[in-house]
């Protein structure tokens, strides 16, 4: 069997009690694990070239929009998509997406605004030619509504990247109506420039900016306000590359998958009450586990799940979604993450006693896990980036 190892709330501390466990009671507990039985991934669309993110506009449209790595962003309807992209930004692009083999630089992210049912603004986060994470607006064409306005781009931060790896790129708006970033450390192996305990540069930390004036402004209860050794953007920190997260619809409870180093991979949260300012460990701790030799953060806040690289269960998280839909209602308030190596596909929840219980929910699914997608709806979605396919959480018929 392979070992998945679990954390629970009241966690045994490890060292001199200075870590805590994030503490939360967003809704009642589940008495048993989800019957996770007659559960199929169904195909409902493909031919997309390496698609890294799917997420829908909110504006009651039934359309999902497919972001791939090379610059385009593609409307997915009632099975069917768009001949033309919505948005076409490969010129922007780093010319490395485009040649062969693996790069983690590209178009990364896409939020639509809370009001884009009326105001069309939508956010895109990318790589430039120069290597440098951007983060844009823009605007839908008065037209088109299935076509942007390529040339309303606003350019709100740009973050110069030190290597090419880790750039993070997830972008989602929380129930508080604020654009929430994902960066990750900079790169290389091992937080070299130590990016991940640094409150001084945003390399590391999930930033949150209120996007409603022109361009941005911070929110005066942004943890770090007012904070001299601190960007007053950051909402938390200590993360090596949080590679997909996303707000559970229902609480507005906040998951980060944080990709690991070389041995553990770890779900971090938030209740949607958080304050902020929470510091996730890296890269003094990989995970629940010692890795720089530093000491444990005093502040150091532990993940609610992880799993190892030695036992085969995968190599790099890809955070998911927490099921919301009505096709499945046995998985009603269960978070879904999976691996991007080995394809296994696990559930978390919170037992009745307040304990977080993570288990596998398929192993070996066949698909190359670039992420998880999440209709208007709540129905869940699987994004294989190597097959160009994308996959729906459906009943067995």
């Amino acid at each position: 069997m392979v070992k998945l190892r679990l954390i629970a709330l009241v966690f045994v501390c490890l060292a001199a009690g200075v870590l805590q466990a994030q503490d939360a009671t967003p809704e009642m507990g589940r008495s048993a694990p989800p019957d996770t039985a007659g559960i199929q991934l169904v195909p409902v669309a493909s031919g997309f070239d390496r698609p890294l993110y799917m997420t829908n506009a909110g504006d009651e449209s039934g359309r999902l929009f497919v972001v791939t790595q090379s610059g385009k962003i593609w409307i997915l309807k009632d099975g069917t998509t768009s001949e033309t992209p919505f948005l076409d930004v490969s010129n922007l692009i780093s010319p490395e997406v485009f040649n062969a083999g693996y790069s983690e630089r590209g178009l990364l992210g896409l939020a639509f605004d809370p009001d884009y049912a009326d105001n069309g603004v939508f956010y895109i986060d990318y790589t430039d030619i120069s290597a440098n994470t951007v983060v844009a607006s823009y605007q839908v064409s008065a037209d088109d509504a299935d076509a942007a306005d390529a040339d309303s781009a606003t350019i709100l931060l740009t973050q110069q990247q030190p290597y090419a790896n880790h750039n993070g790129g997830q972008l989602a708006f929380g129930a508080d109506g604020y654009l929430y970033i994902g960066f990750g450390d900079g790169g290389s192996a091992g937080d070299p420039q130590g990016n991940g305990q640094n409150l001084t540069t945003w390399l590391g930390s999930i930033l949150r900016i209120d996007v409603s004036a022109d361009g941005y402004i911070v929110p005066d209860d942004n943890p770090f306000v007012g904070d001299a050794n601190a960007k007053p953007e950051i909402w938390a920190y200590g993360v090596r590359n949080p590679w997909r997260f996303g707000f559970d619809m229902a609480t507005g409870d906040f998951y980060i998958g944080d990709v690991g180093q070389d041995q553990w991979e770890e779900v971090d949260f938030q209740p949607a009450d958080s304050t902020g300012g929470e510091n996730y460990g890296w890269n003094a701790y990989e995970a629940t586990h010692a890795y720089s030799g530093a000491p444990a953060p005093a502040d150091m806040v532990l993940p609610i799940a992880e799993y190892s690289h030695q036992d085969g269960s995968g190599i790099s998280i890809s955070g998911g979604f927490v099921y919301r839909g009505s096709m499945l209602p046995q998985l009603d308030g269960v978070y879904f993450y999976g691996d991007y190596g080995t394809g296994n596909i696990w559930y978390a929840y919170r037992d009745d006693s307040g304990e977080w219980q993570s288990d596998f929910f398929m192993r070996n699914s066949g698909n190359q896990i670039s992420s998880f997608g999440q209709d208007e709806a709540g129905e869940l979605y699987v994004i294989d980036i190597g097959r160009g396919v994308i996959k729906r959480f459906e009943p067995a018929s």
